[in-house]
């Protein structure tokens, strides 16, 4: 696992190393919409999670997911408010995303 200071530096060495694609959350599964892609849970990885801490507020917190997928052979990566997403997804991809958080 890599240890990063920054979002931006996360990002910019995970592009580095093939996670060049940008994935979004939606309610069922991840979009990536630069090729008109839609993940299902159980069609991708989460590689790698990092986790940064707002300056002087804990609800600016981010997460960075590294994310791989069999699916067009594809690497992205997803970056999400610290817990936003918990009312907003399915109960499978709320699994997913919780097991690689705590």
């Amino acid at each position: 696992m890599h240890v990063y200071d920054t979002i931006s530096g996360a990002l910019t060495d995970l592009d580095s190393r093939g996670y060049n694609l940008d994935f979004n959350l939606t309610p069922d599964g991840l979009e990536c919409k630069s090729i008109d892609l839609f993940l299902m849970p159980e069609e991708f990885e989460i590689e790698e999670v990092y986790r940064f801490e707002g300056m002087t507020d804990p609800a600016d917190s981010s997460v960075v997911y590294a994310i791989s997928s069999n699916v067009g052979n594809l690497k992205g990566v997803l970056v999400d408010g610290y817990g936003m997403y918990a009312e907003n997804v399915s109960p499978e991809l709320l699994n997913k995303l919780k097991i690689h958080h705590e």
